[in-house]
């Protein structure tokens, strides 16, 4: 069995990475895969973040909106299965929860009270351990198994260094409950704490002095504790293992960075005899451990920073997985997936019942279409085939002076009683005529108002089209097109019989005064066109001068960048963006990546500040 962990530092950019969730997870073949920091939020859960054939999900998303930490963290577990609904696979969970306290929904005590033994942290402090998305535990029957990602907390901020001693805390007391029911335990996750000097690049004089790493090695086993570094079990010695290396500054062109990702395992092993000597769930049932550094972004061959490498990114997250193999875990009895399965929530419910939902709806509404079609036809024909002298007499009644009948009638045939299809029905019209002329009148006039409308956004879409590119492109083929315009109008116009041509209804088309006016029109346009043209050029010659001027701007900005005293090369320019009195103010370090100080290739520390004051005061 293959649990692998890993800090995706964005659930969406890895997917975007690999091409979908299927293949992203299918990379490591493995049978469980816990992942942290996965910024999302619950309402950002759709099926292609969430699903995947063969795996079963389970989140713990961010609820807190503190300090805009909406989808700032957030865990998720994948277990890969044949069957969700009736299996005796290990790697799919017999229970499964949020959170780790017992407050939140789905927890595993079914209660929504606090796990036994947190009866004395306050109600406040476990909601809001697990309302930042740090935890989700499931029950795999041999062990149980904790996804954690663990808070960060910078050095001089006192509120998030509280909290992280108080999550911690909290998750010690309920990992000791479990321990005394003779439950066994697996941790796995981004704990943000470097156990050891052998697990960070940088440690200093004070690295024993912190407080998190003194918490984590009163854990292990060496120290009297329950759990198990499986890692370092399995290699004490190994040096340079790390798992993480800062974003910004290129660390991992020369390895310089933190081993921050554990797996954990505390209990007993599974075998009967379990008296003997150095038995152990460690030692009997873990086989491998490994840091999988082929997904790391940067490789051997790639470009170095302080050669044109830093305009270069880098795909994929800024943490390594880790790695562990099981043996001997047997089978256990026939389960269905737990409810907090994603495939249970409903956003993702209604997107797996989207193909099946389409095709009825499609359905429906063909029916609909086709019944509203039939229904219209039949009372057209009743309309036309029926008659009544009360609506003949109602019809004669109207007043035609000025006044169309389907503006008159209506009313005149709502007071005859005249309202509905029924009453249609049931009385009859006798008089086909009135009918007719209803319907045709009714017709034309509620189609007079859309035609003239269409005639006019026809006209203006026509000359519209005599655009600045139709000035270069067309321009010798317009007057042509006029003139031929102009023949067609003359010659359909001699077709015109006199008597239809001079109509009472019909103006009389002047076929001079339509010439002047094509001429005129195209005059205009060919204006137009100009001045569009007078005012690209304007507009070119002013992106010109501004180029000139970002260009001397650049070449002025580059002559006052300073060369680091390490390499004499130029340096970089940052801001500082932490809150504080220098927040804003710019400084120059060197271009190189980070790196150890014995490394001559590396950054050499170079740093100066661009002004002597901070921009904000």
């Amino acid at each position: 069995m293959k649990i692998v962990t890993y800090n995706v530092n964005g659930l969406r950019s890895r997917i975007s990475q690999f091409g979908s969730l299927h293949k992203l997870l299918s990379s490591f073949d493995a049978d469980i895969v816990c992942l942290q920091e996965t910024k999302l939020r619950r309402q950002e859960l759709t099926a292609d973040l969430a699903m995947a054939d063969g795996y079963e999900s389970y989140f713990s998303c961010t609820r807190t909106v503190d300090k805009g930490r909406t989808g700032y963290a957030g865990v998720a577990t994948f277990c890969r299965v044949k069957s969700a609904f009736s299996s005796h696979e290990v790697a799919l969970p017999i229970a499964a929860e949020e959170g780790f306290t017992g407050l939140l929904e789905n927890s595993l005590n079914g209660k929504g009270e606090a796990h036994e033994g947190l009866e004395d942290f306050a109600k406040d402090d476990l909601l809001k351990v697990d309302n930042e998305g740090r935890c989700v535990v499931t029950d795999h029957g041999h062990f149980v198994l904790f996804n954690l990602y663990g808070p960060r907390a910078e050095c001089d901020d006192a509120q998030r260094i509280q909290f992280k001693l108080t999550f911690y805390k909290i998750l010690q007391k309920r990992w000791e409950s479990l321990l005394l029911q003779g439950r066994r335990i697996i941790v796995v996750g981004d704990l943000n704490i470097a156990p050891t000097a052998l697990d960070r690049c940088d440690a200093g004089p004070d690295f024993e002095k912190n407080e998190f790493r003194r918490w984590f090695r009163s854990i292990l086993v060496e120290c009297g504790g329950p759990f198990n570094d499986v890692f370092r079990t399995k290699h004490p010695d190994r040096k340079e293992a790390f798992t993480c290396w800062p974003q910004n500054t290129g660390a991992e062109e020369f390895n310089y960075g933190s081993r921050i990702d554990h797996i954990l395992c505390a209990g007993s092993c599974l075998h009967q005899e379990h008296d003997l000597q150095g038995h152990s769930f460690m030692n009997c049932h873990v086989m491998e451990c490994d840091i999988l550094t082929q997904y790391r972004r940067w490789k051997p061959g790639n470009t170095l920073r302080w050669k044109g490498g830093r305009s270069i990114k880098l795909e994929g997250s800024d943490h390594a997985p880790v790695l562990t193999r099981l043996l001997g875990i047997p089978d256990i009895a026939h389960h269905s997936t737990p409810t907090l399965s994603a495939r249970y929530i409903p956003m993702i419910r209604g997107l797996q019942q989207t193909l099946v939902s389409v095709l009825m709806k499609r359905q429906v509404a063909e029916q609909s279409k086709s019944f509203e079609m039939s229904g219209s036809i039949s009372d057209e024909n009743i309309r036309i085939e029926m008659g009544n002298e009360r609506a003949k007499r109602s019809f004669e009644n109207c007043s035609t002076s000025g006044v169309s009948h389907v503006e008159s009638c209506p009313s005149n045939l709502e007071s005859e009683g005249i309202a509905s299809d029924t009453d249609i029905q049931s009385k009859g019209f006798a008089n086909d005529a009135v009918c007719k002329t209803l319907l045709m009148s009714g017709s034309e006039h509620s189609q007079s108002a859309p035609s003239n409308g269409t005639k006019k956004k026809a006209r203006k879409s026509q000359w519209s089209q005599l655009s600045l590119r139709s000035f270069f492109q067309k321009s010798s083929n317009l007057r042509d097109s006029a003139d031929n315009s102009n023949n067609d109008i003359s010659i359909s116009q001699k077709d015109i019989p006199q008597s239809d041509y001079h109509s009472s209804d019909t103006p009389v088309v002047d076929v001079q005064s339509s010439s002047s006016q094509q001429d005129e029109l195209n005059s205009s346009a060919s204006t137009q066109d100009q001045c569009e043209l007078n005012s690209c050029s304007l507009e070119k010659e002013k992106t010109n001068v501004a180029l000139l001027e970002w260009r001397r701007i650049q070449q002025v900005m580059q002559n006052s960048i300073p060369l680091c005293k390490g390499h004499s090369e130029p340096c970089v320019a940052r801001v500082v963006k932490k809150q504080g009195p220098n927040f804003g103010r710019r400084f120059y370090v060197c271009a190189r990546a980070e790196g150890p100080a014995s490394n001559s290739e590396a950054n050499c520390g170079y740093f100066k500040w661009a002004d002597s004051k901070s921009r904000l005061k």
